[in-house]
């Protein structure tokens, strides 16, 4: 069966995962998957992911991050999905939480967080949203 949303897959393990409170969780690999790990890396919201073989195919191994045994991701969205992409200028990207929170744009520059994007006066699709 071909999956529609991988990176709404990959979304829902890391919610299911911290729901269970696991320390790291499997996910197939993509370089869009790969990309959006990079900026929840620098902005701290996971301690970091390498990339393994499983059963001969490739799977990014994601170590998600606990402060005081609560997980660090509070919620998870996707934003623009497969039926309703949702697309934004650089000066109309969404803020999270009145900033506290981090918007994931796919832009003509590669994949950035929203403040990142505004910064490099660049707009995109708006991926997810993580509080």
């Amino acid at each position: 069966m071909s999956m529609n949303d991988p990176l709404g897959d990959m979304l829902t393990r890391i919610r299911n995962a911290q729901m269970r409170g696991k320390s790291t969780v499997r996910t197939p690999a993509s370089k869009l998957r790969a990309w959006v790990l990079d900026v929840l890396k620098d902005e701290g919201y996971i301690r970091g992911y390498e990339k393994v073989e499983a059963n001969g195919h490739p799977e990014l191994e994601i170590s998600l991050k606990y402060f005081e045994g609560t997980p660090v991701i509070r919620e998870i969205k996707r934003v623009s999905k497969p039926g309703r992409r949702v697309y934004s200028g650089s000066k109309e990207l969404p803020s999270v939480r009145q900033g506290l929170g981090v918007s994931i744009v796919s832009t003509p520059k590669g994949v950035m967080s929203d403040a990142a994007a505004r910064s490099a006066n660049v707009g995109g699709e708006v991926l997810c949203t993580v509080f």
